[in-house]
Parts: C-alpha cells; structure tokens; sequence
C-alpha cells in the first residue's frame, strides 16, 4: 500500500478545551491534508474542538464517555478498520490505547506523543491520575513502537525519568503556528481593554489549574508599579474562584478580567503589550510560541521544559524562576519599559511552522507504519 493510502488512527478521550487536543486536532487534519485516511477516535464525541476537525477527517465517537472505559470498544474498532498506525497522547489515554491494542490481538503499531515533562518526584497538587499514569508510563512507552517528545526537555526526561531508550524517541515540535494565525491575529477580540490607546495589558492564556500557577502571576501583576496596568486571564478551570478570591485580596479584582475559554486568543496576543507564561511544569508551551508568532514580548518560568529552549536561554524574552513572584514582577516591568521588536519574535517563531512541523509528523509516522505494518484482513 502506498505511503499516501495509509490509514491513521488518532485516539483521544475527548477534544476539550486544552492544548492537548487542539494540537491532536491539528496532526489529525494535517495527517488528511498529506494524504492519510485518518480515523479521530475519541471516548466521547464532545468539546469545543470538534468544530475544527477537518471534513476530511472521519470522527469515530465510541460513545462511553470516559477512556477508562474505552479499552473494549477501542480494541474492537481495531479489529474492525485495521488501521496502518495508530497515534494517541496524554499518558493515561496512552495507555488505554497500548492496552486496548493488545486486546484487540492486532498488533497495529502505536506512537505514543509526550506532551509533557515526566517528572521524578510530582507536585503536591498532582491528581492520582497523574501519579497512576507516571506509574504505568514504563509499561507504555516500552510496548510503544514509536515515541514522539514535543521538545528536547522532554525527550531528555523521557530517558532520565522513564529510562526510554534514547533511540526510540524523535522531537517533534506542537504545530502551533498555523497557516491562518496571522489573519486570525488581525481580527478584532472585541475586548474593550484592547482597544487603540489604552494602557497597557499583561495577558496569560491557560487552563485554570495548579499546574498553570496564575496565583504567581496574580502576585507579580499587583507588584507592578505600572498602576493603569490591566491582566487578562483566558482560560476556564477549577481554580476560577479561587483566583478571584485572590484577585480581591490583593486589591486587583478591578484590573483583571477572566473571560473564560476564548476561540481565538490570537487576537488578544497581537495586542497586548506583555504576555506571561507562570507554569511549574510544561512540555512545550504552546501558548508561549503563538505569543512570539504575533509578535508579543514575553516573560516565561524557567519550568521544565520547553521556556529555555522556546526563549533561546533568554534571548528573546526573561526566564524567572518558578513560583517567584518578585522576579516575574521585575521582568514584566523591564520588557512593558523596554519591548523587544514585535517583527523579530515573529521570525524566531517560524521554526514551528505547522506545514514544517506536520511534514516531519507525516513522515515519521509513515516510517512507523512502514516498518511495523500488519495485514489488514483476517482474525
């Protein structure tokens, strides 16, 4: 079968509003786009990102809900459409997918993609889910085919943390500077704090959660000096209330926004002078590169991983340390007095060119497939 004919399984529990499945929405229709027939086969057919997938793109809904009651129906449909290779991220839905592949008796090939920074010892606010998936993590990616890492960081933990075999795993960038960012960016956000001539605004873009650690940001953002300076937070998540609660301590509450889940954040990014990134840990901060491809300076945690190398070791915008709000408040203060040239950081964004970067995906997954493949008739 020709490299162009191959069959794509993309699974996924859901397409939320996380980074995650916008990225997996991303390979997926540009998977189609090279040719690929490709299956998104999610636990439930649900999620602001549905209205993204491609019409070339088949959404095969297995309707229960939640991954950990996938495994059945996922080895079924394998045995079903027999696909050539079969992609999956997110650690415990990389392991239902492993799981369900060995039920299904087909032996598909399987590439696991590592958003994330494995971490040896996680933080107290880590979930049991997060600390059940680091557990089996070494059974996944050892019964894996292929491993993508979304940057060096993360590949290098991948070995150091999980032991994975160096040889195993290929960098492959988020493909998060896509064709129609430039025109989204020119849109209008209808956001009156953005309007021409109003004072400056700090903007963060994330899901509401610990891992994000927007009290930090909270806490530089009411050190500031600049006292007509205004914060936007874009994103939903379980820490909303107590944000705002922390918003009304600090005296803030009427300088800062939280719109909620936003479509197009790109627009936002084009206009606002500062964008921050507060996280504890990351994989590759897709936020932060479509803040540098609309030009905005930015200010970034030196989190593992993926700030350095996004940042160039703090070429293109400060590096503080995590959780120190002092320094982020001082590094915000010194790029809103002195902004680096917006047409520069758009340049040094272009190495994550989403054509470039599904190219290489695109390749990669049809060595995969290639060198792995299994018959697609019989039990």
């Amino acid at each position: 079968m020709p490299a162009e004919g191959q069959r794509l399984a993309v699974f996924l529990a859901d397409l939320g509003a996380g980074g995650a499945e916008r990225m997996t929405v991303a390979i997926a229709n540009g998977m189609a786009a090279r040719g690929m027939t490709v299956d998104l086969v999610l636990a439930s057919a649900s999620g602001p990102y549905l209205a993204e997938v491609s019409p070339a793109v088949r959404v095969v809904d297995l309707g229960v809900g939640s991954v950990s009651r996938a495994v059945l129906p996922l080895a079924r449909y394998l045995r079903r459409e027999r696909p050539d290779v079969m992609l999956t991220t997110l650690s415990h839905t990389s392991f239902v997918a492993i799981v369900a592949r060995a039920v299904s008796g087909t032996g598909v090939p399987t590439v696991v993609r590592e958003a994330n920074t494995p971490q040896a010892v996680y933080p107290a606010w880590a979930d049991a889910r997060t600390r059940l998936s680091h557990r089996l993590a070494p059974l996944t990616y050892r019964a894996a085919d292929g491993v993508i890492a979304v940057s060096d960081g993360v590949r290098d933990a991948l070995a150091a943390v999980l032991k994975v075999p160096p040889a195993k795993v290929a960098t492959l960038y988020n493909p998060v500077v896509a064709p129609d960012l430039e025109v989204k960016a020119a849109e209008d956000p209808g956001h009156p704090w953005l309007a021409p001539g109003c004072p400056p605004v700090v903007l963060g873009v994330g899901s509401l959660t610990p891992r994000k650690d927007f009290p930090t940001l909270l806490r530089a953002f009411a050190r500031l000096e600049r006292r007509d300076a205004r914060l936007l937070l874009l994103g939903e998540g379980p820490e909303r209330p107590a944000l705002a609660a922390l918003a009304g301590e600090l005296g803030i509450s009427d300088r800062l926004d939280m719109p909620g889940f936003v479509p197009n954040p790109f627009a936002y990014m084009a206009r606002a002078a500062v964008f921050v990134l507060s996280s504890t840990l990351e994989g590759l901060p897709g936020a932060l590169v479509q803040a540098l491809a609309c030009g905005c300076p930015s200010v970034s945690t030196d989190c593992p991983s993926g700030p350095r190398e996004v940042l160039e070791g703090g070429a293109l915008g400060p590096l503080v340390p995590v959780g120190d709000d002092a320094a982020m408040a001082e590094a915000i203060a010194a790029v809103l007095a002195s902004p680096p040239p917006r047409e520069a950081l758009k340049r040094a964004a272009a190495r994550y060119d989403a054509g470039t970067v599904l190219d290489a995906t695109h390749a990669y997954l049809t060595d995969v497939a290639t060198r792995r493949r299994r018959p697609r008739s019989g039990p």
